[in-house]
């Protein structure tokens, strides 16, 4: 499930359910007790999922999310009692116990761990029979949800029909797209031409698909232009399209009965021999446009259909795809002025020219910004709208989901559309890119593996995490959330950006839940902190901004991301007592005795070091038996890795380039990896049978010093054990017998389908032998 709606219930339930097995050896009360407690938590992530699944235009009752919010920090709080029971008892307790002594004083503690988590669950146990009362005597299930504001359908019809003055550059755009329709078919058939309009919330695909209709509907003998919605009445969509198509013969259809398939086929026999122009607005999903185009007669009378949607996939399957861009700098000056000063030709005054400026590039070419943006400033009394400290503080709290304005507010709603129709999985990944700053390139491999040690990557068989998360970043490309920055040879988004209108959106929502705290950096400073913090940003670098750090809590902190320059102002990193991931990639000063530090965070998933002044990996790293990514990418060439050896969960290990083998004896036994960024350095045949046990790795860079034959045989053994592999770099000469080496690969990486091979002699044959 989705963090944001049910907070670590989906992590947690299954760990209730295991807990109950033998092993942990609890007694029958505590069992008892966290059977009840198993119960009682399903039933309200029910109750959370009904909550979070309430029509954008009739959220949910300030007590149904205070309710909501009470029971998501419930389910952190037994998680994290639950995991620390599970480091100290289970497969993943610390290996600081050394010797006899130690070993006994362990098994002598068992008792009291048992007896604490006991206690844990007992107090837990009392949290929630009090929410539960709390959600009977609020009859949370029942609480009607009221209208708020104007309807999602009401602010789509206000675009639609705006002045025809504020539409700058739709009058270039429509009348090329005119040319498009009329004259790109020649073809003697006339079969109707379909195109789909595609692009996110606010680009003005409703504006420019109406302006089109307008221009030409009279050339056609009848038209339709028809709103689909979110969760459409196809019914309805039906009818209203009869309706425009022929208002006499259809008047009453809304007062009989008639059934979808009815519908289709009324629709079908009326458009037979017609050429008609219909527009289909707002479609969401592949299965409504298949409906609808089953009513839509292919005639050869030259008819045209546009659609517009927001999903790319339903504008491929549609017809041609016109991709709706984002107003150049031009005109979005014409426009925002246009909204201020009543003219396009007027000029902000000098005292407010960069600030404009800057509310345009966050604006980012899109129209329904750039109107909201304007709309607000224009409204404001001729004093205020020319003080540079008004428009600098709309320009302040553009992107941080701060501005409460009524414009902001619509425009958001419209925006929100895409985020509500996600599956809960996808929101939770979308609402964490918060974390990033504006216009910021994110490579996707490394948010992937962020998503994953967060937990919000959910297995899938026949699949890795990493492989399940990269379908994730495509379905919020299609969704049009994620624009596609840099594109792989497969085909897949290998970065993104995230427009600064969709980052002020998730960061409003983000806000609003308490997901991510971010502290520092461009972020206003904020008073109004939550009690407990769970996610935490720090971009510190002056003491001011480290004060606000004074009476924060960091003992419930699962994700922690520091950017700095100035690691004093950080807070100690033995304050975070229960932290999942931490990113300490862009932060400058992490030596020795802060690494040392973090190998106590026994439930670390991710862990990510600035590791330019690291002259040792400590022999406590051990301790992180739950940890799964490990980049240490700027470690100096002469440091040891041989303790990396004990972290059997490890799937991604991020190390320099060039690294040698004989550095991590014992390299074999991490079975679990998946991926080794960095080329590996192989200095002896026998290297290769290490590297041979890793039959998990998915991604491979390897260079073979001073090869000769005895490397030969070693070497395709090696490949033959790494059945999973897809992606592999070979740097190093190589003779060219290794050709004849190649027909022995069995059963090999069949699953290879990129090979990067940078030897003397024998590049291209091995390709060729190779089962790619």
């Amino acid at each position: 499930m989705a963090e944001i709606v049910t907070g670590a219930m989906g992590t947690l339930l299954p760990k209730l359910a295991n807990l109950i097995k033998e092993e942990y050896n609890l007694q029958k009360k505590v069992r008892g007790e966290i059977m009840f407690l198993e119960t009682e938590l399903k039933s309200m992530e029910a109750a959370l999922i009904k909550v979070s699944e309430a029509p954008i235009d009739h959220p949910p009752d300030v007590q149904v999310k205070l309710w909501t919010r009470e029971v998501r920090e419930l389910s952190y709080d037994l998680e994290d009692s639950i995991d620390r029971f599970m480091v100290r008892v289970g497969d993943g307790k610390p290996h600081s116990f050394k010797g006899f002594i130690d070993r006994s004083l362990h098994l002598l503690t068992r008792g009291r761990i048992q007896h604490s988590i006991g206690i844990d669950i007992k107090e837990i146990r009392s949290r929630i029979k009090d929410v539960s009362e709390r959600r009977d005597r609020y009859k949370v299930d029942l609480v009607p949800s009221k209208p708020v504001g104007r309807s999602i359908d009401n602010l789509r019809l206000s675009a639609l029909y705006r002045k025809a003055t504020e539409l700058v550059g739709a009058e270039e755009k429509s009348s090329d797209l005119v040319k498009r329709l009329m004259e790109g078919d020649k073809e003697a058939s006339k079969q109707p031409v379909v195109l789909s309009i595609v692009g996110f919330g606010g680009l003005g695909k409703t504006t420019l698909a109406n302006l089109v209709y307008e221009k030409i509907k009279g050339q056609f003998v009848c038209g339709a232009f028809v709103y689909v919605s979110h969760n459409p009445d196809v019914v309805k969509v039906f009818k209203n399209m009869l309706y425009q198509l022929d208002g006499d013969k259809y008047r009453d259809i809304n007062q009989g009965t008639w059934s979808e398939e009815q519908l289709i086929w009324e629709l079908r026999k009326f458009l037979l021999h017609k050429r008609y122009f219909i527009v289909i607005d707002d479609i969401w999903n592949t299965s409504v446009w298949e409906t609808i185009q089953c009513s839509l007669m292919h005639n050869e009378c030259g008819s045209i259909i546009i659609i517009t949607t927001r999903n790319i996939d339903v504008a491929k399957q549609a017809g041609s795809v016109y991709q709706m861009e984002p107003l150049s700098l031009s005109d979005s000056t014409k426009l925002f002025c246009q909204i201020i000063f009543g003219s396009e030709d007027k000029c902000p005054p000098a005292n407010l020219a960069e600030v404009a400026g800057k509310i345009l590039q966050k604006c980012g070419g899109v129209p329904l910004a750039i109107i909201t943006m304007a709309s607000m400033l224009a409204n404001k009394t001729g004093k205020e709208i020319n003080t540079h400290s008004y428009w600098s503080h709309v320009y302040q709290s553009m992107g941080y989901g701060l501005d409460g304005s009524t414009n902001v507010k619509n425009m958001r709603r419209i925006l929100s559309v895409s985020y509500y129709d996600l599956p809960s999985h996808l929101k939770t990944c979308l609402l964490y890119l918060s974390l990033y700053p504006e216009d910021y390139r994110i490579r996707t491999r490394g948010l992937i593996w962020k998503w994953i040690g967060e937990g919000f990557v959910h297995e899938e068989q026949g699949k890795s995490l990493y492989e399940v998360g990269k379908d994730y970043i495509e379905e919020l490309v299609n969704t049009s959330m994620l624009e596609p920055v840099g594109i792989g040879h497969d085909g897949k988004t290998v970065s993104c950006r995230i427009h600064d209108m969709v980052l002020d959106l998730i960061s409003f929502l983000s806000n609003e839940e308490h997901f991510l705290t971010k502290v520092g950096g461009q972020q206003p400073v904020s008073l109004d902190l939550p009690k407990k913090v769970r996610r935490l940003s720090l971009q510190i670098s002056q003491e001011e901004e480290a004060k606000q750090l004074a009476t924060m809590s960091f003992s419930h902190v699962r994700s922690l991301t520091v950017s700095t320059e100035v690691f004093q102002l950080t807070p100690k990193l033995s304050a975070f007592l229960v932290l999942r991931v931490l990113n300490l990639k862009k932060c400058n000063g992490v030596n020795n005795h802060h690494f040392k530090d973090i190998c106590n965070m026994f439930q670390l998933r991710y862990l990510s070091l600035n590791a330019k002044f690291i002259t040792e990996i400590p022999r406590e790293i051990r301790n992180l038996q739950f940890l799964q990514v490990l980049d240490i990418t700027n470690l100096g060439h002469k440091v040891k890795m041989t303790t990396i050896i004990h972290l059997r969960q490890l799937l991604r290990l991020c190390s320099r380039s060039g690294w040698s083998i004989k550095q991590l004896d014992g390299f074999g036994k991490l079975t679990s990896l998946q991926e080794v960024k960095g080329t590996i350095t192989i200095e002896s045949p026998s290297m290769l049978h290490d590297l041979g046990c890793l039959t998990n790795l998915r991604t491979l860079g390897i260079n073979f010093r001073d090869w000769d034959e005895s490397y030969e045989e070693p070497f395709i053994q090696c490949l033959s054990n790494l059945v999973s592999l897809k992606s592999m770099k070979i740097k190093g000469t190589m003779m060219s017998s290794l050709c004849s080496e190649c027909d022995k690969l069995y059963p090999g990486p069949q699953q290879l389908c990129s090979i990067d091979m940078k030897s003397l002699s024998t590049k291209m044959d091995v390709i060729t032998l190779l089962p790619v």
